[in-house]
């Protein structure tokens, strides 16, 4: 059994986590922690988990319980080992200070050193590490750098796990500013967000885990794909993608970051088709079946202020009007099995509330419902920093079983 650290918006992770394990096989621990039962749990593959570990030990207790505990076991179990050890330690959910944290670190590191045994302790700046110096220092990525994730929830139940990892920020900074090509005004979706996107279609990665052949490969299509933000992610992550933007600019771009991703990141998916279209009317003929659809849709124009109401209405209009087309365009291009999962944009006002698009209380009117998850409710699938105004709201959705037949 494994547990993810999950980011700064949980609802996200959880969901990640539970499209691509199922709801039955995933659970909540703490507000920020998330069990997974699978032997094939992937943690390269996610974008809303900070950090993730195999689960060692269960246990109840508070933290000179638990400090007492680590530092006998692993006395114990590092006695006499010829290599140095690198070991960080983070504690989740305890009312304790980084220094009763590096404490117990250097409680073991005198231990160890009476049999011999040298370990460089990781400094704590606050109870957990943050991921940078989790990553930087490749801390659960070979068995002599270890971090021990020691997580405690609200009933006192604690979980003491081995780090398998923390999340790539340098890969995921390259692929947000390095890449050759960005353009602010169409929207600077971040990379992580467009992976948890393509996992919340919950695909496998591929048909056949055996085949090299791109025929094997899932097909995603992004009918707004701007930069190629999605498109890198789904490449990434093993799917061929198809491409469509209303925008000659943006296909020259995308063409381009792809071709950069390719020399700088292992790719095994195709990019079948890139190619200049309107979303609202385009009849997509691609040579191979598309299997899902991820796409950041039309957001209006950004604001830096809460606009006033006349003029919110009239943006929110003009998206509802592009996505609402779209959906009932795409509806009977897909297969009936085939999931959406669509940013859309919701506006935030001084109060933290949220505006959001009229489309959303009528997708039983274009063909449309969400698919159910057991963790999260709908509405808290809201991505946006404290001073944004214009959020993305995600909708993962299927076609009605009652509309399925239906031709717009």
């Amino acid at each position: 059994m494994f547990i993810a650290i999950l980011g700064r918006q949980p609802a996200l992770g959880a969901t990640e986590l539970e499209r691509l394990y199922g709801g039955d096989r995933t659970r909540w621990f703490s507000d920020r922690a998330m069990l997974i039962e699978s032997d094939a749990f992937d943690f390269n593959r996610l974008g809303g988990s900070l950090k993730a570990g195999r689960i060692i030990l269960q246990t109840n207790g508070n933290w000179q319980m638990i400090s007492r505990t680590v530092v006998d076991r692993y006395a114990k179990q590092w006695y006499g080992i010829p290599h140095k050890i690198t070991l960080g330690i983070s504690a989740y959910g305890f009312r304790i200070s980084s220094r009763d944290v590096q404490k117990t670190g250097l409680l073991l590191k005198k231990q160890l050193q009476q049999c011999s045994v040298s370990l460089r302790l990781i400094p704590n700046t606050e109870p957990a590490l943050n991921t940078a110096a989790s990553h930087h220092n490749k801390l659960g990525l070979s068995p002599h750098k270890i971090e021990l994730l020691i997580v405690r929830n609200t009933s006192g139940r604690v979980i003491i796990a081995e780090s398998i990892g923390a999340q790539n920020i340098s890969a995921l900074a390259a692929r947000d500013q390095v890449r050759p090509r960005t353009d602010a005004f169409v929207g600077m979706l971040p990379p992580k967000l467009a992976r948890m996107m393509v996992n919340f279609t919950g695909l496998p990665e591929e048909f056949d885990s055996s085949a090299a052949e791109s025929t094997s490969r899932l097909c995603i299509l992004d009918p707004f794909c701007g930069t190629g933000t999605v498109l890198q992610e789904a490449l990434l992550n093993g799917y061929s993608v198809v491409g469509t933007d209303l925008s000659q600019k943006m296909i020259d771009y995308t063409t381009e970051n792809l071709a950069w991703l390719r020399q700088k990141f292992r790719t095994t998916g195709e990019v079948i088709a890139l190619q200049q279209a309107d979303a609202t009317t385009f009849q997509w003929k691609p040579p191979r079946a598309i299997n899902a659809v991820v796409c950041e849709t039309y957001l209006g124009q950004p604001f830096s202020a809460p606009p006033r109401l006349e003029k919110l209405h009239e943006v929110a209009g003009n998206c509802n009007h592009i996505i609402t087309t779209f959906l009932r365009n795409i509806h009977s291009q897909l297969g009936d099995a085939a999931p959406l999962v669509l940013a859309v944009p919701a506006w935030r006002d001084h109060s933290g509330h949220f505006t959001h698009l009229p489309l959303i209380k009528h997708l039983a009117d274009f063909g449309y419902q969400r698919i159910p998850l057991h963790h999260i409710h709908p509405e808290q699938l809201l991505y946006y920093r404290e001073n944004q105004v214009v959020a993305r709201e995600i909708l993962i959705l299927t076609k009605s079983p009652s509309t399925k037949s239906m031709r717009y």
